[in-house]
């Protein structure tokens, strides 16, 4: 006879089914968009460039994200964590990884909308190329730290996925998310609204607006903020008053990152929606429309 696994703490039968369905939800649309993003990227020739190639590794960071959402939806069905101590660790570390991964990569497509844009000048396949092994890495660096003891990886609220444990606030904890969020929020934060600033004001001297240059920063504020102000708080005070449904919130909106990114990047740029366009439907994109340095 199966014995049903009891509730977390914390948490009702909805609530935790509430959870569950939204990470499933998440994690299955975001992973559909995304790999659409991806397979047309390999299958249509003209959307195969170096601006895309940064597109190409939004794409891979936010695929790996809603495979991690979807280890944690699949866990709030079952109300425990299956894969033990190791498997957390693990699940940390992935989830961090393609989240960072993220960050950077949507960084470098605002530096070089801004060179293509305020410059003129064209990205070569081996700065792109460097550019997205530089944001994978630097993601990897910072996200191996807390297995090597700077930070902590732990439990989720829900106690069904793994993140870095900011329920103590020690020393540890806050060396590590000062220096966390500097290089890897703030930074990357900067850039991009240095970039799109000046590409706003370009638009607005030629009358002509390729795209929102606001969304991409409103995405990453928005996404990201309330998991980023949520662990700055846990380091200045004791965040274990607030309700463990409360506080897996932010968590849920980071995961909207996946979607909210396919339609910034990939279906909001006009080349890459005519080159998805064409990879569903076998019409070739118009000629105008396939310039390597839309955006």
């Amino acid at each position: 006879m199966v014995t049903a696994h009891p509730l977390p703490e914390g948490f009702t039968e909805i609530e935790v089914f509430a959870i569950g369905t939204a990470l499933l939800v998440e994690a299955l649309l975001g992973f559909c968009l995304n790999g659409l993003t991806i397979i047309s990227f390999r299958k249509i020739k003209e959307l195969r460039t170096p601006s895309n190639l940064l597109v190409l590794s939004i794409a891979l960071a936010d695929c790996g994200i809603c495979i991690n959402a979807f280890i944690a939806a699949f866990s709030s069905f079952l109300r425990y964590w299956p894969y033990g101590s190791d498997g957390c660790q693990i699940h940390g570390f992935h989830g961090f990884l393609t989240a960072l991964a993220s960050i950077s990569s949507s960084a470098a497509v605002a530096w070089d909308r801004y060179h293509h844009y305020c410059t003129r000048s064209r990205l070569q396949w081996s700065t792109a190329a460097s550019m997205m092994v530089f944001a994978w890495l630097f993601a990897a660096f910072w996200s191996v730290m807390p297995l090597l003891g700077w930070g902590q990886y732990d439990y989720e609220p829900l106690r069904t996925c793994c993140t870095l444990d900011y329920s103590k606030g020690d020393r540890n904890y806050v060396t590590f998310l000062f220096a966390l969020s500097t290089f890897n929020f703030m930074i990357p934060g900067f850039i991009m609204l240095t970039a799109y600033q000046s590409i706003h004001q370009k638009f607005r001297k030629t009358g002509h607006f390729k795209f929102n240059t606001g969304l991409p920063l409103k995405t990453l504020v928005i996404c990201w903020g309330p998991y980023c102000l949520l662990c700055s708080y846990a380091a200045v005070e004791n965040v274990m008053f607030i309700p463990p449904k409360y506080r897996m919130i932010p968590a849920l909106i980071a995961k909207t990152v996946p979607t909210v990114d396919a339609f910034v990047y990939a279906l909001g740029n006009e080349n890459y929606r005519g080159g998805i366009w064409q990879f569903l439907t076998g019409q070739k994109i118009e000629k105008a429309e396939v310039d390597n340095k839309t955006k």
